[in-house]
């Protein structure tokens, strides 16, 4: 290599005053009730996450993402929000959120929420009164209801499935006692899909987006970005209707639920409100939609961002991974956005126990469960010996090291700094949690195995978690993937993402990369524009290194050689 990377070291002050932080931040998700238990009632809370900013400092992100942490019956995870604008008490209070968020900020680390708004909980006060007042009342406008088909309207307005399995409708007890209206739920019962047709609730969520900002919100992540808006006309079409139109009704944004065109006036009315907010507020979109149409979602004049999922549902295969990056930046730069990358996420299996099964394989588009190889392992059971740990690491490692080194935004999820492996059968059916499972028995395993909580210790009766037991059930081997073990280990997960995410924000260049020949189609090698290289060997066979420094590698180096499913940075 004859040129050198330039290593800059910038300042929290900077940081937090940078309008385009955002762009290729490290942005690390924490689910709130698995993370750190702080007063040992066996959920983890917000002061739990107080007590580990100096960890997550130490980490090198650039950004935490929180999970819902709103009121909630958990229905799902906390995606049912009984309240938009609170905190779950269990989970502690505002001004416990305050403090977390001030303390954060002197860390120099931004704070991302989610916001849901494509469904309240039903124990919403919105809902309710929607359950106390007649049909037709402006109370239960806010939602969407429809009288049922049938003499007695007994049948549900559509034969459509919720996201969760079983029907998208639920029928209520009418005030009098009578069997009546139904409620559309794109997602588990307890979560009513509320109308955004109606002014009150465009209003209402623009009050949430500034109490949040108010209070110190860097950005929000967009649940189910594309479900807002529908057209439910008189008359429904059916499942096989919709299925008979194929893809040109998901292209041309006709879908009666789907990634619907005029989603876009509402995002665009929320970017008027960002920009409002020095730096501008950010946010980025979960938009499980054609690559096509994404951009809308990230656009400047909308939210900036959108989730691309396009690594997460790839083999780890060189072919796939370069066709994937080039499109994506590609499709950032048209849109005048920067690309998001993620591996490992609340709702998937985490990407250290995928890339160990074997004949791993991608999923359809817009599939919970990513990697067709991950889900037929969790429906098998999930046992842990059918997974080869040792690759499957190698893999994720290897993979992570390559994300870091891309321009634009990583995603991480916690956990995954461990090289945690997805929890499967260690989970009796009796603890399980996730919605999925419950009305899917036998079809879906359900998301509990990436939600269960953080071993923080080697021993302990939750690994460190909290000063009691875990509301989901550790496995044994736990203890050996702690942060007290690695922290002590410098060839560790936890020391291999430190020095990387340490290198990354030193190494920031233009939002570009040039792709570099390498004789081997399972080898990739690209540089970045101030001169630094990624390699990454897909294959088995070891491959001769370009001459330069080693930076990082994500496995010990041999000689000049790089072993196979390993990736090195150098200048």
């Amino acid at each position: 290599m004859t040129t050198t990377a330039t290593l800059a070291t910038r300042t929290d002050a900077e940081h937090l005053a940078d309008p385009n932080w955002w762009r290729q931040a490290s942005v690390y998700q924490i689910y709130p009730r698995s993370f750190a238990d702080s007063n040992g009632d066996g959920i983890g809370d917000i002061n739990g996450i107080l007590a580990k900013v100096p960890y997550l400092k130490a980490l090198g992100i650039d950004a935490v993402w929180l999970s819902p942490f709103y009121p909630s019956a958990l229905a799902d995870g906390g995606y049912d929000v009984d309240d938009y604008r609170n905190v779950d008490p269990r989970l502690g209070t505002l001004e416990d959120f305050d403090a977390m968020a001030s303390a954060l900020h002197a860390a120099g680390i931004k704070l991302i929420v989610d916001i849901v708004p494509n469904h309240s909980s039903n124990r919403h006060e919105w809902f309710q009164e929607a359950l106390a007042a007649p049909k037709g009342s402006p109370a239960r406008e806010r939602y969407i209801f429809r009288d049922g088909l049938g003499d007695q309207g007994e049948l549900p307005p559509s034969d459509w499935e919720s996201v969760f399995g079983g029907p998208a409708w639920e029928r209520i007890t009418e005030p009098d006692g009578t069997p009546g209206q139904w409620y559309m739920h794109i997602f588990a019962k307890e979560q009513p899909d509320l109308n955004w047709d109606n002014p009150e609730v465009r209003e209402d969520f623009l009050k949430t987006l500034r109490f949040w900002s108010d209070r110190g919100v860097d950005g929000f992540r967009i649940d189910v970005a594309h479900a807002l808006t529908k057209n439910l006309e008189e008359s429904l079409p059916t499942t096989a209707d919709l299925e008979a139109e194929g893809e040109a009704l998901y292209l041309e944004g006709r879908h009666p639920y789907w990634d619907r065109n005029e989603v876009h006036e509402i995002y665009a009315e929320w970017r008027k409100l960002f920009n409002e907010y020095n730096p501008p507020r950010t946010a980025v979109a979960e938009a499980w939609v054609h690559a096509d149409r994404r951009a809308r979602y990230a656009s400047p004049e909308g939210l900036g961002q959108a989730f691309n999922f396009d690594l997460l549902q790839a083999d780890f295969d060189a072919g796939q991974f370069r066709k994937t990056i080039t499109k994506n930046l590609a499709e950032a730069e048209a849109s005048g956005a920067s690309s998001t990358w993620v591996f490992s996420n609340h709702d998937v299996v985490r990407h250290a126990t995928r890339y160990g099964l074997p004949a791993a394989g991608s999923s359809a588009e817009g599939d919970i469960m990513a990697g067709q190889a991950g889900k037929q392992w969790l429906l098998a059971g999930g046992r842990r010996e059918e997974v080869d740990a040792e690759l499957g690491l190698r893999r994720a490692r290897a993979a992570s090291l390559l994300m870091f080194a891309l321009p634009g935004s990583a995603y991480l999820y916690q956990g995954e700094e461990l090289g945690l492996q997805e929890v499967g059968s260690e989970i009796p059916d009796s603890e399980r949690q996730d919605p999925s499972f419950f009305r899917n028995k036998g079809v879906e395993i359900g998301r509990d195995g990436c939600r269960v909580p953080l071993p923080w210790t080697a021993g302990g009766s939750s690994f460190g978690f909290g000063p009691a037991g875990s509301h989901l059930p550790q496995p044994a081997w736990f203890a050996d993937s702690s942060v007290e073990v690695q922290e002590a280990q410098e060839d560790s997960t936890l020391s291999l993402y430190r020095r990387a995410l340490a290198l990354r924000s030193q190494l920031q260049a233009d939002e570009t990369l040039e792709w570099l020949e390498t004789g081997r189609s399972d080898v990739l090698a690209f540089r970045r524009p101030n001169g630094w290289t990624s390699v990454t060997n897909f294959g088995t066979e070891p491959f001769e290194l370009p001459a330069g420094d080693v930076l990082v590698s994500s496995s010990p180096l041999e000689g000049a050689f790089l072993p196979g499913a390993t990736t090195a940075w150098l200048q």
